[in-house]
């Protein structure tokens, strides 16, 4: 009985170490199929934003390390250059970072951004999608991008993104997805 009980706690602190973990909390691994988990975030106006507020239109929600870093800029302007496009593809875009408001108005003033960038400064969103990270003692949002469908689904995830093409590849997709519905 000893030896079961014992072989027992083993395969659970294994399957329990396997599992994504954040402070003791277990972190979120939404799939393309599920329905993207819900939050609501201001953004660098001091608006409120949530997934929801987004049903019938497709959503690029992408999560970015940083406001002002070299990477996390190249994407914003890529997005920001891509607008008139995915607009007329019927999708919103939103970023999120774990920055606040006040840094996310700075960010979006100086690169004349046209949509919302969302603070996540309290870590729970980027916890929810499964990109929160740290390195050296810092904690950001790994560069991944969701698209999530009309339906308030996961459509498509981008792990690993090259900031300067993240913006030409969901529009890419996007078309392709749009076109598969139909």
């Amino acid at each position: 009985m000893r030896r079961l009980l014992l072989v027992l706690a083993v395969i659970c602190l294994s399957v329990l170490s396997a599992l994504p973990v954040w402070g003791g909390v277990r972190q979120g691994n939404p799939q393309i199929g599920q329905a993207a988990p819900a939050f609501r975030l201001q953004d660098q106006n001091g608006h409120w934003h949530a997934p929801a507020d987004y049903h019938g239109h497709w959503l690029v929600l992408y999560f970015y390390p940083r406001d002002f870093t070299p990477g996390c800029t190249t994407e914003l302007c890529s997005f920001r250059d891509s607008i008139t496009q995915l607009r007329q593809a019927g999708a919103d875009v939103l970023g999120v970072s774990l920055d606040d408001v006040k840094s996310h108005g700075e960010f979006a003033a100086k690169y004349h951004v046209p949509f919302p960038l969302l603070s996540d400064a309290n870590r729970q969103v980027a916890m929810r999608y499964g990109v929160l990270t740290s390195a050296v003692g810092l904690h950001f949002a790994k560069r991944t991008t969701f698209l999530v469908d009309p339906n308030g689904k996961i459509a498509k995830i981008y792990r690993d993104v090259d900031p300067g093409k993240n913006a030409a590849q969901v529009l890419s997709d996007l078309t392709t997805l749009k076109k598969a519905s139909t």
